[in-house]
């Protein structure tokens, strides 16, 4: 079986998507009435809240994309007999680990956060692009192998 570490890799990656479910990327707090202030954490699971300057408000996309991450990683584990197509998943997955970045880097900067800072959790969204390409490189590296071994034979 030639699915080696690039299951690790994409493993990790789907790990480090659920994560982002209980860590927030970012904290901070925001004004309401007079003197007043609430502590709102932008998470992948959004906040049930209403109006429009909740802590939820807006986070359904980054819900979205970080659910399609981890199915997409859990699948294409089992794509190991299609090294090519895996491939391509691997890449089209870490394109879109690039969109989650930045949705959560733009969800951050909206105006109902007066002052805020990232937090730790912020490692694992920055993390499952890094375990993506480390996996292709697997992936390739899984390629080769087996066209050399064609050659011998």
């Amino acid at each position: 079986m030639l699915q080696r570490m690039q299951t690790v890799w994409t493993l990790l990656a789907a790990v480090c998507a659920a994560l982002t479910f209980k860590f927030a990327f970012y904290s901070g707090n925001m004004q309401v009435g007079a003197n007043g202030h609430v502590f709102l954490e932008e998470k992948a699971a959004p906040v049930l809240a209403f109006g429009k300057d909740s802590a939820g408000a807006g986070s359904i996309l980054i819900l979205i994309v970080t659910a399609i991450l981890i199915a997409g990683t859990l699948l294409n584990i089992f794509n190991f007999k299609a090294r090519k197509k895996q491939l391509w998943i691997t890449i089209g997955l870490f394109f879109l680990s690039l969109l989650n970045i930045v949705l959560y880097w733009w969800k951050s900067g909206v105006p109902p956060f007066t002052e805020g800072s990232y937090n730790l959790g912020a490692v694992f969204t920055l993390a499952i692009p890094v375990f993506l390409l480390f996996a292709a490189r697997g992936i390739m590296k899984d390629n080769k192998l087996v066209k050399s071994a064609d050659r011998l034979r």
